[in-house]
């Protein structure tokens, strides 16, 4: 059988894999014409488990990696064709992940005796809601406002997918709740709302905000996201956190703080062109300046943007344009990244070229961050730039929000702050970088690991130490009379 070209469909991965349970004879040699006919139309074969077997028949389930949907029904096809081989079932193993969702509510105390309900509930309970009501800064302690956010989205802007809708960006939300308790130890819950209106979205999360301790704003499309996080902020006195703009941006700053003790440049000096002026674009310039960048020019499809421009503006670049491109640079972003220090794309994949990114200053930096596909390939520009970065974890240097949004909450709940600042951003980004150690720096480890426990820990360390001293936080280590008299 001719090999199929894996290019045509992109490399094998966990987020396509199937399992196959095939039927097979009991022959000497036969699982591995199963295994050489998968190999040859591009399935990674992963495990291979034994499900049970008599004198003539075998039966194994198979685990292939692929490279998408279409990929994956041509490995089931080829082995289909096998003889002495029957596909059994197919199941899809990211599906299956889902099924019936990906988090659960669980009790941590037990109700096993009267004077365990007596207290868990009526008439118990009583004296709590009333403690509560006479001091509703006690909900902070005694309900799961301590420890509970809202993950919130209309469903706009999911992940590269777009205006999905407030059921389909369901999965997502769930994963980032998935993530905030395993990486920070933080509750949190979904919340899908069915409007794009952003006077209702305001009057709902503030509404909600008696039973959270925070909100975390997800997949809210630009320029709206902006308004809605400004006026929810201006509104409450509990964290109200929009990661696609802060989370990317707090990674992003910890990447090139690591990046420039490299490349031997600092952050004055440096020129920064950022593709993408959305809310990750703006967030990450923001970021950039609060940390001493002067010289950004942002570009979109139509090209730079300067102070004037008329075409394909809005409130969130007229700001980025009164605050940035000091030379009042007008061409494209192929012709602003000549002589550019640092490239951040937050775009579009093939947004720009090997010889865009020759044209860079000596030590480029280029943080590619479209995903899954990037502006231009790592393996294109490898000679040419001195810092490669993207969005994946199939290359080095991820740029993973994972690093941020568990410790920043962990650390703002802690010390009962009303807010996430500019200092307990600029406090995790520093924390992030600081996880690398000195030795352990180089041009293909500026970042570390989504799965280095230690991560959310340093964070919500600084994180909380910002807050103090920036007088947002609590003040917790005054005894809190916690009982109704």
């Amino acid at each position: 059988m001719p090999a199929k070209n894996p290019a045509a469909h992109g490399a094998p991965s966990p987020s396509y894999s199937i399992t196959l349970r095939v039927q097979v004879k009991n022959r000497v040699g036969m699982l591995g014409k199963v295994a050489s006919t998968i190999g040859s139309v591009g399935g990674d074969i992963g495990a291979v488990d034994l499900v049970s077997a008599t004198k003539d028949q075998m039966v194994r389930d198979i685990t292939v990696n692929v490279g998408d949907t279409q990929h994956g029904q041509e490995v089931i096809e080829a082995v289909k064709k096998l003889e002495g081989v029957q596909v059994v079932s197919v199941s899809d193993r990211t599906f299956l992940m889902h099924l019936g969702g990906k988090i659960e509510i669980a009790s941590k105390i037990p109700v096993r005796t009267r004077a365990d309900l007596s207290m868990a509930y009526t008439p118990g309970v009583a004296r709590v809601c009333m403690a509560i009501a006479e001091d509703k800064a006690r909900a902070q302690i005694l309900t799961i406002k301590k420890n509970c956010i809202a993950v919130v989205s209309d469903g706009t802007a999911v992940l590269g997918l777009g205006d999905i809708g407030p059921e389909a960006a369901m999965p997502v939300m769930e994963g980032k709740a998935v993530l905030f308790k395993e990486f920070g130890g933080v509750d949190a819950f979904p919340i899908c709302l069915a409007t794009k209106d952003t006077d209702e979205i305001v009057r709902i999360v503030i509404a909600l905000a008696p039973t959270f301790g925070g909100f975390n704003l997800e997949d809210i499309s630009a320029p709206r996201c902006f308004e809605i996080e400004e006026r929810l902020k201006a509104a409450l006195d509990i964290p109200v956190f929009h990661d696609d703009q802060h989370g990317t941006a707090v990674v992003v700053l910890a990447a090139v703080i690591n990046a420039l003790k490299i490349v031997r440049k600092k952050m004055a000096n440096l020129k920064v062109v950022v593709n993408g002026v959305g809310a990750a674009g703006v967030a990450c310039s923001k970021m950039l300046m609060a940390a001493g960048v002067t010289n950004i020019v942002g570009c979109d499809r139509t090209g730079a943007i300067y102070k004037g421009r008329k075409e394909n503006m809005n409130v969130a670049k007229e700001w980025f344009a009164a605050h940035t491109n000091p030379g009042k640079f007008k061409g494209t972003v192929l012709r602003a990244m000549q002589g550019a220090d640092l490239f951040l794309g937050l775009s579009a994949p093939g947004t720009i070229t090997r010889e865009a990114v020759q044209s860079m200053a000596k030590d480029a930096m280029v943080f590619v961050l479209a995903n899954p596909t990037p502006e231009i390939m790592p393996e294109d520009i490898q000679d040419c730039a001195r810092i490669i970065a993207t969005g994946r974890s199939d290359y080095p240097n991820q740029i993973n929000n994972v690093l941020c949004f568990p410790g920043i909450f962990r650390g703002a709940l802690d010390c009962r702050a009303t807010c996430i600042n500019e200092e307990m951003k600029l406090a995790a980004a520093q924390a992030i970088a600081s996880v690398v150690g000195k030795h352990e720096l180089s041009e293909d480890y500026i970042i570390p690991s989504v799965f280095n426990r230690k991560v959310a820990q340093v964070v919500a360390k600084a994180v909380a130490h910002a807050a103090h001293t920036s007088g947002v936080a609590r003040k917790r280590r005054t005894h809190l009379n916690l009982y109704h008299s």
